[in-house]
C-alpha cells in the first residue's frame, strides 16, 4: 500500500483522473486534484471522498500554461496537505493538426506551452518542494518524492497516424528528454523521476478521429484495442510505488505493442 500526498495535473479527466482513483485504491489518502476545469476538479474530488471515506481530495484550478497558476496550485497543496510525495503531470492537449509546411507559429507555440512548458514548469515546482522534505521513511526504497511525467508513444517515434500532429509529437519527445536529464540530476538527491509513454487511450482526445480513422489506428495495435484510462493509471501507480524503486529516467511504454512493431 502507498501512503503520502499526491499532486496530479489534468486530474479531472482521462489519464489524470484514472490515476487519482488508482492511487486512492492503493492507499494514498491525500490527493490534490488540479485541472483547468475547476468544476470538474471539484466533482472528481467530491466523488473520490464519497467512494473512499478516508480520502482527502483538494480540488484546484490549474492552467499549466501559466507559471503563476502552477506555483499557486503547488503552494496551496503544500499549505493544505503538508508535502508532495507523488506528482503526476498529465495535463495535455493534442493541439493543432497541420503539417510543418502549413503550420501556424501561434498554434505550434500553444501546443508546446501546454505539453512541454506546462509539464516542465510543474515538474520544476514539484522538485523544489521535494528538495525541502525528508523521505517518508528510512527504508532503502523510500525517496523524497517521485514524479511521473506523461509523455506518449509518439514521444519515442514519429507519428504514423493520418492526423498531422507534428507539434504534439515534438512536445512529447521533449518531455522524454528533460525527464531523463532531470532524473540524472536529482537521483543523488533522493528524487525519482520517470516518464510514461502511453499509446492510444480512450480519452476525449480521440474525438479528433472520424470513426473510420479510429478503426484504422486501432488496426495498427497488436492487441487490437485502445487502452482504458485505468490501465495507464495503474501503470503510473506502479511507477510511483516502491515496487519501481530502481527505475530512474525511464520512458515506460504502455501501448498494446504499438511501437514494438
Amino acid at each position: 500500500m502507498l501512503r503520502g500526498v499526491a499532486f496530479i495535473t489534468g486530474a479531472a479527466s482521462g489519464i489524470g483522473k484514472a490515476t487519482a482513483y488508482s492511487l486512492a485504491r492503493h492507499g494514498v489518502h491525500q490527493l490534490a486534484i488540479a485541472d483547468l476545469n475547476f468544476r470538474a476538479a471539484q466533482e472528481t474530488a467530491h466523488d473520490l471522498q464519497s467512494q473512499f471515506g478516508d480520502v482527502e481530495a483538494l480540488p484546484l484550478h490549474l492552467d499549466v500554461a501559466d507559471p503563476a497558476s502552477i506555483k499557486s496550485a503547488i503552494t496551496e497543496t503544500v499549505s493544505q496537505l503538508g508535502r508532495i510525495d507523488y506528482a503526476v503531470n498529465s495535463a495535455g492537449i493534442v493541439g493543432s493538426t497541420a503539417y510543418s509546411s502549413e503550420h501556424d507559429i501561434a498554434a505550434w507555440q500553444k501546443t508546446l506551452d501546454v505539453n512541454l512548458n506546462g509539464v516542465w514548469m510543474a515538474s520544476r515546482e514539484e522538485i523544489r518542494v521535494m528538495l525541502t522534505q525528508e523521505k517518508l521513511d528510512e527504508s532503502p526504497r523510500s525517496s523524497r518524492g517521485v514524479i511521473v511525467n506523461v509523455a506518449s508513444a509518439y514521444g519515442l517515434v514519429g507519428s504514423s497516424c493520418d492526423l498531422p500532429i507534428v507539434a504534439y509529437t515534438a512536445s512529447k519527445h521533449a518531455v522524454v528528454g528533460f525527464t531523463k536529464a532531470d532524473a540524472i540530476t536529482y537521483a543523488p538527491l533522493g528524487i525519482r523521476i520517470n516518464a510514461i509513454c502511453p499509446g492510444y487511450v480512450e480519452t476525449p482526445m480521440l474525438s479528433l478521429f472520424t470513426p473510420e480513422g479510429r478503426r484504422k489506428e486501432e488496426s495498427k495495435i497488436p492487441l487490437g484495442r485502445m487502452a482504458q484510462p485505468e490501465e495507464i493509471g495503474d501503470a503510473i501507480a506502479f511507477m510511483l510505488s516502491p515496487m519501481s524503486s530502481y527505475m530512474y529516467g525511464s520512458a515506460m511504454v504502455v501501448d498494446g505493442g504499438f511501437i514494438a512493431q
